[in-house]
């Protein structure tokens, strides 16, 4: 049987995109390539969102080319937000790619590869609009216990700096009797945490009139059993309502975490952006939520260099987060892309002023980090423990896990009783920028998550299954 591995770039949206690509390949006949290697088809599920993202497909694509040219059976297709923006383009700049599919048609890739393979043709395929909702399609998840859900796709927002409206399309909602649906089953095969995604998550039901749908949701998520935790993004300041913040702090398995981007600090800058929201409602958000959840972590993404910034509007950033005290913030350089208005606004920032931003605000967002992070020495935190993500030090037995919320923990697990999936109760003993420590297990709550994962590993057996293409060394070897 063919083999394959998907490369993915991008949102959390497009993780999940790469499930549902591996279930259907799955589906087709396929098996997953293992580690070491050479698969016979490489998918790469792509990003728009900023400049390096396109720097990257190109060079990858280009280290492909010598294996390609040696074994023609071996196949690349490239779907994703990228080639809904360039179609026929990347057949032009890479003419040995097989197969082009946009984000509105991942079904149609199992097809499209074997009309390629019959044609010795590259097929191209966009549709410029969602015909079936894509939760209908297969999915191989990458974790036994923990799951997305998408409540809605596409993006009714017009922010000058971001193309994913052009490629998504408008939002369209999925019934919320389907997302239930879809929880409970994925709780029936062992999963106890779910996120829920959509590109402005909480403008969930503006398809058909309901602003209160998606704090409805949240509080229908707070009543399945066995379901241990619930988390959400990307919501959008604008969408924010106070029902929503009820429903996180009223319903038991919503986690205490917000991540809420909030792009700048400077309301001339966020009017430039188009984003229908100013730094006092933004705030105004932050203090409600910390109201009826002292304990909440507020994440948020920041773009820095957008045209038009001066120093001031840079300072008033700074000054915002340094107010807000975000447990973590994730912070880009402004990237000009093609078809947005911002890409054609006067005072484009010069890269050596946006890149000595970039570090000012990297440094202050750091120190704020590491010191919201210590005022958790020597208090309980509750830890989902995980199995693919941060570190996992073998020698000093030491597992990681994601506290309620969303803090990456490393904790002493010497005794080895902790098994991914569980919950497990531990003193924070030590704090960093972007982690924190604790000990041993003061308590382990075993899951039906945990034995989910156990028997997803037994089937597994010794097989290591190649999750990506990280480095274009590691292409090399191909």
């Amino acid at each position: 049987m063919p083999t394959f591995v998907v490369e993915t770039y991008g949102c959390q949206m497009n993780v999940h995109d790469s499930e549902r690509i591996s279930g259907l390949l799955l589906d087709a006949g396929y098996t997953q390539a293992l580690a070491d290697s050479q698969p016979d088809l490489v998918v790469f599920n792509t990003c728009a969102v900023r400049e390096n993202a396109d720097n990257k497909l190109y060079g990858n694509l280009s280290f492909l080319a010598p294996r390609k040219k040696s074994d023609p059976n071996f196949q690349i297709a490239v779907g994703g937000c990228m080639a809904q923006k360039d179609k026929d383009l990347i057949i032009k700049r890479a003419p040995y790619v097989d197969v082009v599919f946009g984000t509105h048609n991942i079904g149609s890739l199992p097809i499209l590869l074997e009309r390629a393979r019959i044609e010795e043709h590259s097929q191209v395929e966009i549709k410029e609009s969602l015909e079936h909702f894509p939760s209908t399609l297969p999915v191989k998840r990458d974790s036994a216990f923990s799951a997305w859900v998408s409540v809605s796709v596409g993006c009714n927002n017009t922010c000058t700096f971001c193309i994913v409206p052009q490629l998504r399309g408008i939002e369209k909602d999925r019934p919320a009797v389907d997302i239930m649906n879809e929880v409970k089953a994925l709780v029936d095969q062992g999963v106890i945490e779910i996120t829920l995604l959509g590109q402005n998550v909480n403008a969930y039901g503006v398809d058909f009139g309901d602003r209160g749908a998606f704090a409805k949701l949240l509080r229908e998520c707070g009543k399945v059993d066995g379901l241990e935790r619930v988390r959400f993004m990307s919501p959008h300041p604008r969408d924010f309502t106070e029902d929503v913040i009820d429903a996180m702090a009223q319903t038991k398995n919503v986690m205490p975490h917000l991540h809420m981007p909030l792009q700048s600090g400077s309301d001339k800058i966020l009017q430039a952006m188009r984003r229908s929201y100013r730094s006092d409602r933004y705030l105004g958000i932050i203090e409600k939520v910390r109201k009826v959840m002292p304990n909440a972590a507020i994440t948020t993404d920041i773009i820095v260099g957008f045209p038009g910034e001066s120093d001031d509007d840079f300072s008033q950033t700074i000054n915002l987060v340094k107010e807000a005290k975000f447990s973590a913030a994730y912070t880009f350089q402004y990237s000009k892309r093609p078809g947005t208005p911002a890409a054609t606004m006067p005072d484009q920032v010069s890269d050596d002023v946006m890149a000595q931003r970039y570090n000012h605000l990297h440094k202050v967002q750091q120190e704020i980090s590491k010191s919201e992070n210590e005022k958790l020495i020597g208090k309980k935190v509750e830890l989902l423990v995980s199995s693919h993500e941060g570190r996992h030090d073998v020698d000093q037995r030491r597992m990681n896990g994601r506290s309620a919320d969303f803090r990456l923990t490393h904790f002493d697990n010497s005794e080895n009783k902790a098994r991914p999936g569980d919950l497990v109760e531990v003193n924070v003993v030590e704090a960093y920028a972007n982690h924190i420590v604790a000990g041993a297990p003061l308590a382990i709550k075993k899951t039906k998550g945990a034995a989910a994962h156990a028997a997803w590993m037994e089937d597994i057996g010794d097989k290591k299954i190649l999750l990506g293409i990280p480095t274009l060394s590691s292409l090399k070897s191909l």
